[in-house]
């Protein structure tokens, strides 16, 4: 553990804690061989899509290894070792063959699971042609995006559906541009904001805090920050809740982090339910989202959206400002006018300190996600599963739901307090009894 900086009580003490302590690199480093690098490894992790896979090799970068992705001719996906095996040429540079890929350099030959299949230059009893291999992965490709296993191969799990993958009436996309969002700094202080309900009301003012869309999408209401947030623990993560008051309406607003990099995220709600004839109105998420680390100072976002059968308009077709703000590219004097999570996240540095925090009562969840992290560590440690791997190929429960509930207030302000925490834990009962 490192040790906390002082708690600063100086007005004017700039000085007095200007020597920065080393970040937590037990939770924060993905490298092969770190602890965080180590847990890290026992998950699937979506690491490119579909439609990068051209007739060219691309080079990528995950959990700190330079790796090299392509489509053979024979249409399987190879995940290997960027650099050859026999003199270090980069196979980005390769030619793609009816089984693997060639290295330009010498022509060696290699299959999508890394066995050497051809040493044109070498004897026909050399060592290397079907014994020696170059490092590879285990990949599946799942409705556009493309899943790596980089982890020991005994402890390879399967690969890991969440239920509404494949509901009934259920549409999936492609929720990020190609190559995934780029964030110039550590996956964890991005997977801080997953178990962080409060920063809504504050950072995304104009679209998730204090508003509600009308049912065309396009109006906003006015509303209070003023709510009860919680946090529970689930079997594969943390569930966040916050209940606002709305005039005649409770709403609960509810992430989900699913260990190690996930965040399954709701839409917002149509307001108000009144001109529909409706007393609740509940929906599914409408993301699910992977931060994968690149290493340990860069990080990229792959992601899926689902749609419903029977919607009346392409919800997602629409750009929203949390949209734009969640990547860089925008003008510098914007983005210090309108920041959003990527100015939130990445200006923390490379490698967010821990021990110059000072958490709050509000980053209950953040505490409980990095204790999440830090057990799974442990686990992996003494060679136990993670929390979040399953052995089985039952899908995955989601928790996550946006709800909105009309009831009056109570007559007191601490009553009615209590009535958005009983009906909080109503909206978690639902999925949690369904899961058993």
């Amino acid at each position: 553990m490192t040790k906390q900086r002082r708690f600063l009580t100086t007005p004017y003490g700039g000085y007095l804690q200007a020597q920065i302590p080393p970040p937590d690199t037990f939770l924060a480093e993905v490298g092969p061989g770190t602890p965080g690098g180590e847990y890290l490894r026992r998950f699937w992790h979506p690491v490119a899509q579909t439609p990068m896979l051209g007739d060219l090799p691309v080079p990528i970068r995950i959990l700190g290894e330079d790796l090299v992705i392509f489509r053979d001719r024979s249409k399987r996906i190879g995940l290997l070792d960027r650099h050859c095996t026999h003199r270090g040429t980069s196979l980005e540079f390769g030619k793609i063959e009816d089984r693997g890929i060639r290295c330009c350099y010498h022509g060696w030959q290699f299959d999508v699971d890394g066995t050497i299949l051809d040493t044109p230059a070498e004897p026909a009893n050399n060592p290397y042609k079907g014994k020696l291999c170059q490092g590879a992965y285990p990949v599946i490709e799942y409705c556009g995006l493309i899943f790596a296993y980089m982890g020991p191969p005994e402890t390879k799990p399967p690969f890991r559906k969440f239920a509404t993958f494949e509901a009934p009436g259920v549409r999936l996309g492609l929720a990020e541009h190609l190559g995934g969002n780029h964030k110039p700094c550590n996956w964890l202080q991005i997977m801080d904001n997953i178990v962080d309900p409060v920063h809504e009301a504050y950072l995304h003012a104009q679209i998730s805090g204090p508003q509600f869309l009308n049912d065309d999408g396009e109006g906003l209401l006015e509303l209070g920050i003023e709510g009860e947030d919680d946090y529970w623990e689930t079997p594969t993560g943390i569930l966040c809740h916050e209940a606002r008051r709305v005039g005649e309406h409770v709403w609960v607003r509810s992430l989900e982090y699913v260990c190690p990099n996930v965040i399954q995220l709701s839409r917002l709600p149509h307001f108000p339910l009144a001109e529909s004839n409706q007393d609740e109105w509940e929906v599914l998420p409408m993301l699910t989202r992977w931060r994968v680390p690149v290493d340990d100072f860069n990080t990229r976002e792959f992601a899926f959206t689902y749609s419903f059968d029977g919607e009346s308009k392409d919800y997602f077709g629409k750009v929203w400002p949390a949209d734009l703000s969640n990547s860089g590219g925008r003008p510098y004097e914007v983005m210090q006018r309108d920041p959003g999570d990527y100015e939130a996240q990445i200006s923390q540095g490379a490698m967010t300190v821990h021990a110059n925090e000072h958490l709050a009562t509000s980053d209950r969840g953040v505490a409980m996600m990095r204790r999440m992290v830090r057990e799974g560590i442990e686990a992996v440690q003494r060679g136990e599963d993670p929390r979040g791997v399953t052995r089985s190929v039952d899908p995955l429960p989601v928790y996550a739901r946006e709800t909105v509930k009309k009831i009056g207030a109570a007559l007191t302000p601490d009553a009615d307090a209590d009535l958005l925490r009983r009906i909080s834990k109503q909206v978690r009962d639902r999925p949690m009894s369904a899961a058993g």
